[in-house]
């Protein structure tokens, strides 16, 4: 992953964990995660526990659901 995309993910997961369910969607096979933020062409997959957000996966939107 180019270093410019990293940056804009980190800068993104910054602003939505404040409050992460108003940009999520809930997923609906939840084998690998329940919620996804979409980041251009890029998903993180994540749960929330407690009062965590909890990466699973990131990756290109092409991959990473299967």
């Amino acid at each position: 992953m180019e270093r410019n995309t990293q940056q804009r993910i980190t800068l993104k997961l910054k602003e939505y964990a404040e409050e992460p369910l108003t940009y999520a969607r809930k997923l609906i096979h939840t084998k690998i995660g329940t919620y996804r933020f979409r980041i251009g062409d890029y998903r993180v997959i994540f749960d929330i526990e407690d009062e965590y957000l909890v990466i699973l996966r990131i990756g290109h939107r092409s991959s990473i659901y299967k």
